[in-house]
């Protein structure tokens, strides 16, 4: 479109092919076009040389020497048989001057040219020619391009950056000096295109950002032009309290970059028109859905209606429909909210982007009761829906200055805060049980996680769960029950403490921008050791004894932060976990709770010498300009739009963030304004400095304590659990050992068995002859004395004795 064809337009204006100063070689390095002859012999010194001094070798150059050739040209440095090899330094006679290697007269390897008008060339060379990894400076447009060069021209992967200030530049494929292939061109106005290109301009698929514009484009390009399928969007600043898509988007066919042909689109408020179009104008047959859910369906010409040429179609308004045909969406309750076809079908009356849905809390009540409380709890809602939108939008944008379409969702820790500022957790509930009760259908990890984000309706369901759950038993009616208890909730808890920001996180401005630098990495840490604690009800959530069991284990309890000063941070709001009275420490704690506990070790720990000058429970009291007060007012700072990145080091995003600020600039109290109190100064001197010694204790002591602390415990972790495996490996080896020993042991019993078995076979077998003798020698004779068993001499030797 418009704002495309500009952009295409300054690309073709950009030097991207730029007037690069040509190089032209001597005639005696000219050997490409030189017959095969002329180059296998050392032909230079008698053809082209006027004068040379220098070293040489019988009748050739070598060594060191320099040379003067015809028409003024000159080198100086190596030469290898009568010809410039090595390095050196080759001038010709217009001013262009190469230094770098030769070889056999050719320049060949890495070299530098430097023109006459200030660019340069360095890198790789080949027979004169920019070939390989180079960088080229040219002076004239203050480009530079790095990358890979082919026969002297840029081929392959490459960057280009078109000015001094590095704003606008090119990163990636090349061919003949042309982009082509896949990259991604940033433009001085701060506009990017990503994607493909061909003959230097975007063709195929990509993307392109308008920032200044707020658009975006995202689809096919030819020839530089949206071209096909695409989607294109409008991001719109949000109006205060909607909650709409907040964009305009048109999603079909493009022909050169005008709405042509089948597209729809998407208007901000809910309103979508999807058919035909002609060079960006609604033509043809069509369906137009109001925001209100009427549909018209017919032929548009021109952009207007043709059975209603005078009616004006807008999408961003409900306009009076009773003049023009319109119907209902179809009456299956496919188009109602979830919460309406379950109640009958009835609409929603706060409308359907904030429908509410509570059918859980709905089926504790009698089927026919149900439709009334939820009418009259909607009514009630209704009442309130002004100071609920601003509670949804304040504590939404805690911790930001701003979003793409400035849009803020409530995530888990906001809506979080925003329970305990209204001390919704002092009703015998946590807030980890009231996380499962109000979204009892959320996966365990997602439900605890603080960075998952609700909308209004979501908030305003959870709000009524939570209000019944707190205040239901107290009701003395058995009707109209949850519009009694959301009563009860908005004028007890929500109007007297909504937006008075507590705890240490997001009371002040700054302080929450610095926090979430490392919110990140305690989430990580967080979620370790709820796994390792995994006695509760789930292994996402971790109690407050487990709280301070992880920092014994880490270290970190001394004679300063002792558990019973813990005990003290934890129970500061919330009083269950410990009090003169009694303490409970297996209550769960979310991880704002953790966070915030972290944030009050902050305060009392002495970190390289720096120590508050008061108790961490005065630090709690905001008194700045900047913080948040009952009114929403604060002063802006241009550190709220940074954010913390799970790959970038939270002590550079601390030196980078204070560095930036604003609210804490060194010696800004050093010259007195004429016309301001003393005191004042004094007293904002004061505040200034406490604000620097926060944000240095709070950075010590997550990246030199905390989070060092947590690694080398982890490293211990890791040697125990190797050390446990190179045991039972060890254990496994001998057990397997003595297993092979005692199958030894048997088996040699049992060969020793057949060995003995074999032996009395053997003495059983007796030779037959001796087993002839005469009968009166096998007549048995019973002894009654045992020593008559022994066996009797010898017949000659009883001869003798007589």
């Amino acid at each position: 479109m418009s704002s495309a064809a500009s952009e295409a337009k300054g690309d073709r204006e950009a030097p991207l092919e730029l007037s690069e100063p040509v190089c032209l070689s001597a005639p005696s390095l000219d050997r490409e076009n030189r017959p095969e002859s002329e180059l296998k012999g050392p032909f230079l010194a008698n053809l082209i040389v006027q004068r040379y001094e220098g070293e040489r070798c019988g009748e050739l150059f070598h060594g060191k020497g320099v040379v003067v050739f015809q028409g003024g040209h000159e080198y100086k440095g190596s030469f290898a048989e009568g010809l410039m090899h090595g390095h050196g330094e080759y001038i010709w006679a217009d001013g262009i001057k190469y230094e770098g290697d030769f070889v056999s007269n050719a320049l060949m390897g890495h070299g530098t040219y430097s023109w006459t008008d200030g660019s340069t060339y360095e890198g790789e060379v080949c027979y004169g020619i920019r070939h390989g990894i180079g960088t080229y400076k040219c002076a004239k447009t203050s480009s530079v391009y790095k990358g890979q060069w082919h026969r002297g021209k840029r081929h392959g992967k490459g960057t280009i950056y078109y000015n001094q200030g590095v704003t606008s530049w090119y990163e990636g494929d090349w061919e003949n000096n042309c982009r082509e292939g896949w990259g991604t061109r940033c433009y001085p106005s701060g506009n990017i295109y990503q994607g493909q290109w061909k003959n230097n301009v975007q063709h195929g698929e990509g993307t392109m950002r308008w920032i200044q514009l707020g658009q975006q484009y995202s689809g096919q390009w030819v020839n530089g032009v949206q071209h096909g399928q695409g989607t294109h969007t409008w991001f719109l600043r949000r109006v205060p309290g909607s909650q709409y898509p907040l964009r305009n988007e048109y999603k079909g066919e493009f022909v050169q970059g005008l709405h042509h042909g089948q597209g729809t689109f998407s208007y901000a408020s809910g309103a979508v028109y999807s058919g035909e179009w002609n060079h960006n104008k609604k033509h043809g047959q069509g369906k137009f859905i109001f925001k209100n859910g009427r549909i018209f369906e017919g032929e548009f010409i021109n952009d207007r209606m043709a059975e209603f040429p005078a009616f004006f179609i807008d999408g961003t308004k409900t306009p009076d429909l009773s003049g023009i045909r319109t119907h209902s969406p179809p009456s299956d309750g496919s188009d109602l909210p979830r919460r309406a076809k379950k109640s009958g079908g009835t609409a929603s009356l706060l409308g359907p982007d904030i429908a509410l849905s509570i059918e859980t809390l709905l089926n504790r009540f009698p089927e026919a009761q149900r439709d009334q409380e939820l009418r009259q709890v909607e009514f009630a809602i209704m009442r309130h829906i002004t100071l609920l939108r601003m509670i949804y939008s304040f504590y939404g944008s805690l911790g930001h200055d701003h979003s793409p379409d400035n849009t803020f969702l409530l995530t888990r820790l906001q809506f979080w805060r925003f329970l305990k500022d209204c001390g919704v957790h002092l009703h015998g509930i946590t807030l980890v049980q009231m996380d499962r009760l109000i979204d009892d259908d959320t996966s365990t990890e997602k439900l605890h996680s603080p960075f998952s984000t609700m909308l209004l309706r979501q908030c305003l369901s959870y709000i009524v769960i939570a209000a019944y759950h707190i205040y239901h038993k107290d009701t003395k009616t058995s009707k109209n029950v949850l519009v009694e208890c959301f009563s009860k909730l908005m004028k007890q808890n929500i109007i007297p403490n909504a937006k008075n920001v507590k705890g240490p996180l997001f009371c002040h401005h700054l302080r929450a921008v610095i926090g979430l630098n490392y919110i990140d990495r305690c989430w990580e840490i967080y979620q370790v050791f709820c796994k390792a604690n995994n006695t509760t009800l789930s292994n996402q959530t971790m109690t407050a004894r487990h709280f301070i069991w992880m920092l014994k284990d880490l270290g970190l309890l001394d004679s300063e932060l002792t558990t019973a000063r813990m005990l003290e941070i934890l129970s500061l709001e919330n009083p269950a976990i410990y009090n003169s009275a009694h303490g409970n420490l297996d209550l769960e704690i979310t991880f704002l709770e953790f966070f915030e506990a972290l944030l009050g070790c902050v305060e009392v720990k002495t970190i390289d010498g720096i120590k508050t000058s008061k108790h961490f429970q005065s630090k709690l009291v905001c008194q700045d300009e900047t913080v948040r007060t009952s009114g929403g007012e604060r002063r802006e700072s241009p550190l709220l739009g940074q954010q913390a990145s799970p790959h970038t080091c939270a002590d550079v995003e601390y030196k980078s963030t204070v560095q930036s600020s604003n609210l804490i600039s060194p010696g800004a109290g050093s010259a007195k304004s004429p016309g301001i109190s003393p005191v004042l100064l004094e007293a904002e001197e004061e505040l200034r400095n406490e604000e620097e010694n926060w944000i240095q204790k709070t950075n010590c002591f997550f990246t030199q304590i905390f989070f060092p602390a947590y690694k080398h415990n982890l490293l211990l972790r890791e040697e125990v659990q190797e050390e446990r495996l190179r045991q039972i490996t060890k254990n496994r080896t001998a057990l397997e050992k003595a297993k092979e020993n005692a199958r030894l042991r048997e088996a040699q019993q049992e060969e020793r068995c057949r060995a003995e078995e074999k032996e009395e076979e053997d003495k059983g077998n007796v030779p037959e002859d001796l087993n002839h003798s005469t009968p009166a020698l096998m007549t048995p004779v019973a002894f009654s004395n045992p020593e008559s068993l022994k066996p009797s001499p010898p017949s000659g030797s009883k001869k003798k004795k007589k």
